[in-house]
């Protein structure tokens, strides 16, 4: 019987963040937007501060797309029409 516990348990967990989206999450955190092209691609971050800009190696269009698929960030309107803005999402009510 505390086998099968232990397998239900572990199916409930949910999956762990790669370093990537770590490091998007923790600048998302600290004051900077992630910014994509219209079609997710070409991740950049601009801190909101000052504007300054910083382009990860690490991130790409899946990763983006793997953290709103887990409900963490949500799209926002861009700076231009053609760049999708994405903040962290707000915790239910």
């Amino acid at each position: 019987m505390a086998k099968k516990r232990a397998a239900r348990k572990t199916k409930t967990l949910p999956p762990k963040l790669t370093e990537a989206e770590q490091s998007l999450l923790s600048h998302l955190q600290n004051g900077y937007q992630l910014e994509t092209n219209s079609l997710g691609g070409s991740p950049i971050l601009r801190r909101l501060k000052d504007n300054e800009v910083l382009r990860p190696a690490d991130a790409n269009a899946s990763t983006v797309k793997a953290l709103q698929q887990r409900g963490l960030i949500q799209p926002v309107k861009g700076r231009d029409p053609l760049t999708i803005g994405w903040r962290l999402k707000k915790k239910g009510k």
